[in-house]
């Protein structure tokens, strides 16, 4: 295997743009230590040196693991070549986990598995971007080489690569998909669970008492999460430099174990409590607090297309949760100065939300009730119904950091009294699940010629009635979905 040659140099990347090389790259060191597993060193430093080669930027700053200073004549990079080439030729003394190591970012778990590696010289900042990465771990490449659709002026290039048959040359060209296209594909591949079932007594006989709870995965792709995240940590700092108003921003002293997780709040202020004032919880009409932000209303404008909240009740008003490990939400029915339905997105980390009429409080860190949830990273939880009104909801002690954004339409009567409509949020349309007029008769006249079977699956997918539902059929009373009892605080 050769050494890496600099993207600019190759002519299969010249027509990629840096931000495509980067993702790349990101992706493939990812997957370094599987893809190197059985390579020699001298093959398995070749390739490391060849994804490092795709972002000039990563090349300069990573550094080889384990340079001999002493050593004169050898630069760290051709003395790991060197050392792995000495390899093939008989040497079998050597570490296991040079594959691994030799990256220079990631290692062996506990368990086998291969985790990020922080050195030690970095900085406390950084435990935030791993967070980021930890959750996209679980995410297929899929998601992850998607464009950031948030960015609505982005267009998303897909390039195809063709050799002359006569003279061998390498030909790249433009493949622009239109932006409809694109979100009505993935649009279509959102996954959707609408049948949680949980048996109590109420009013005299047994009913679902969370009829009306959605599950959405798919909403937003990897590289939107980490805009979203990052965003909410610059709302943060601003808050924490008195950049937002006072009751927009707030971070109770955490005076014990769980309590006080950092709360953002716009376009309206929620007493969570009677507070000193005397005024009982629900929206503080009086006081004012930030607008929504932009790109708040940019996924607010996402749920209400692609059918995960009804265009009859589009958020203007949304609450971010900042939570610490071991935070949680007690037990409660959110209050009714907001209507029907609401949701809740979740970023960062997996978190278990238990839901019933009478959620036991076992300990000061832990709850149980008959219907345990679990919430993946970039999932959507709708609230409706039963499952809003009569069955309460918590959130337990969490694992690890999480952050959570409640978007939730005020009761018209309820508002601020400086309450003023978002321009940009009113009349949005849900998509079609037919595809559009216009791009199925272009479809169909580049397919001019071609017979039925032939279109394939691919071409019935969009014909479909409803995007996919995932039912999780099967699944017996000891499942994740049913019976739950998990750790938490009663802090809120």
């Amino acid at each position: 295997m050769s050494d890496g040659t600099k993207p600019i140099d190759d002519p299969f990347l010249v027509g990629y743009q840096p931000s495509e090389l980067r993702i790349a790259s990101e992706f493939l060191t990812t997957w370094l230590p599987f893809l190197t597993r059985d390579l020699c060193r001298c093959c398995a430093t070749s390739l490391a040196d060849r994804v490092r080669s795709l972002s000039p930027e990563a090349s300069s700053d990573s550094k080889p693991a384990n340079p001999d200073e002493n050593s004169s004549g050898l630069t760290p990079k051709s003395k790991e070549v060197q050392l792995a080439c000495d390899n093939v030729n008989g040497d079998d003394d050597y570490d296991d986990n040079y594959d691994t190591n030799l990256l220079g970012s990631w290692k062996d778990g506990a368990d086998g598995k291969s985790e990020p590696y922080q050195d030690a010289s970095t900085s406390g900042v950084a435990s935030k971007s791993l967070s980021v990465e930890a959750s996209n771990s679980k995410m297929s490449w899929a998601d992850m080489a998607q464009e950031d659709e948030l960015e609505e002026e982005e267009e998303l290039n897909k390039r195809l690569v063709s050799v002359n048959a006569s003279s061998g040359d390498l030909r790249i060209t433009k493949s622009t998909l239109p932006r409809e296209q694109r979100e009505h594909i993935r649009f279509m591949s959102v996954k959707r669970k609408k049948d949680f079932v949980s048996l109590e007594r109420d009013k005299g006989k047994y009913v679902n008492v969370v009829e009306g709870l959605e599950l959405h995965t798919g909403i937003f792709s990897a590289a939107e999460q980490k805009r979203i995240v990052d965003f909410v940590y610059d709302l943060e700092q601003k808050g924490r430099n008195g950049e937002l108003k006072p009751r927009t921003f707030t971070a109770p002293r955490k005076w014990m174990k769980g309590k006080g997780r950092i709360t953002i709040q716009f376009g309206c202020c929620y007493n969570y409590a009677v507070d000193k004032n005397g005024n009982p919880p629900g929206i503080l009409q009086d006081e004012m607090v930030d607008p929504l932000p932009s790109l708040f209303k940019v996924i607010i404008r996402r749920l209400v297309r692609w059918h995960v909240l009804p265009p009859t009740c589009i958020p203007d008003s949304c609450i971010v949760n900042i939570y610490e490990e071991g935070d949680c939400i007690p037990p409660h029915i959110d209050n009714h100065d907001f209507v029907r339905p609401f949701c809740t997105v979740s970023f960062l980390s997996e978190c278990n939300i238990l839901f019933g009429t009478n959620l036991k409080i076992i300990d000061a860190g832990e709850f149980e009730g008959p219907l345990r949830i679990p919430l993946p990273v970039g999932s959507v939880l709708v609230l409706k119904g039963r499952g809003a009104d009569v069955a309460k909801h918590c959130v337990p002690a969490v694992p690890m950091k999480r952050i959570s954004i409640t978007f939730r339409r005020m009761d018209e009567s309820k508002r601020p009294v400086w309450y003023t409509p978002e321009p940009d949020l009113q009349d949005i349309q849900p998509l079609s699940y037919e595809e559009d007029n216009g791009y199925r008769s272009r479809r169909q006249s580049t397919r001019r010629g071609d017979n039925l079977e032939s279109s394939g699956p691919s071409e019935r997918s969009y014909s479909r009635s409803e995007p996919r539902d995932s039912t999780w059929r099967g699944r017996g009373s000891g499942s994740r979905w049913n019976r739950g009892r998990g750790r938490g605080n009663m802090g809120s």
